[in-house]
């Protein structure tokens, strides 16, 4: 099918939806930081305790500038542009190094 005969993409509800899930999962993020920090620091205050709630705090914010450039990426025109591999990877390894920092303040 040529260019000139495939009918327009009409994206509906889809850039909204999407703007939805990325607040979702930052809200997610940031209760998820909340309760480690609440966790390292409900047995005292320990140099371990306050290494875990910086990189957990760092974390998080980093997810949070990611979010942000996303959703804003998404509102800012009617046919977003696709998420680039760097920043899905960087998102990723954000989620994945909370989880692991959330799991090591469980543990510990």
């Amino acid at each position: 099918m040529s260019e000139e005969t495939r009918p327009t993409r009409d994206p509906g509800l889809q850039p909204e939806r999407t703007r939805l899930a990325w607040r979702r999962t930052t809200l997610a993020s940031t209760v998820a930081a909340v309760l480690a920090v609440k966790a390292a620091l409900h047995g005292g205050v320990s140099v371990s305790g306050i290494v875990a709630c910086v990189l957990c705090g760092g974390l998080w914010l980093a997810f949070l500038l990611l979010a942000h450039h996303r959703i804003h990426a998404l509102s800012a025109t009617a046919v977003p542009a696709a998420l680039t591999p760097r920043h899905a990877t960087a998102a990723v390894l954000c989620a994945v190094a909370t989880a692991v920092c959330a799991a090591a303040l469980v543990v510990a």
